[in-house]
């Protein structure tokens, strides 16, 4: 159970995080928001990146094997960077609809992933 309430934890921050670091460059787009300044954008991404870590460190002390989960550190990395990855190629898809998904971008990941 601690292993799915982590994994699902790490989803909602991830799709948090992927909004406030990304999503601003929608904004451009949309009426009342296209006006803004730098420090506005700053501040509403700074807004949702605090909803992100409203997420982010619950997951991690309920995963970690330190305070009674079932993850170890390497372990908890690899799953947060597999889920950014899934959560951004997602994000940039439905909502850039202008960027396309490619193999070499795969390829990328998974080395990306590797790494780790």
């Amino acid at each position: 159970m601690k292993g799915f309430l982590t994994i699902f934890l790490l989803i909602c921050s991830n799709l948090f995080m992927t909004f406030a670091w990304y999503g601003h460059l929608k904004f451009a787009e949309m009426k009342g928001l296209n006006k803004l300044g730098l420090v506005s954008v700053i501040l509403i991404s700074w807004g949702i990146a605090l909803l992100e870590y409203c997420f982010q460190v619950p997951a991690n002390r309920i995963g970690y094997e330190g305070n009674g989960g079932i993850f170890n550190l390497w372990q908890l990395k690899v799953i947060q960077e597999v889920i950014s990855i899934t959560v951004f190629t997602f994000f940039v898809i439905v909502v850039f609809k202008t960027e396309n998904f490619r193999l070499n971008h795969l390829i990328g990941f998974g080395l990306m992933i590797l790494a780790v």
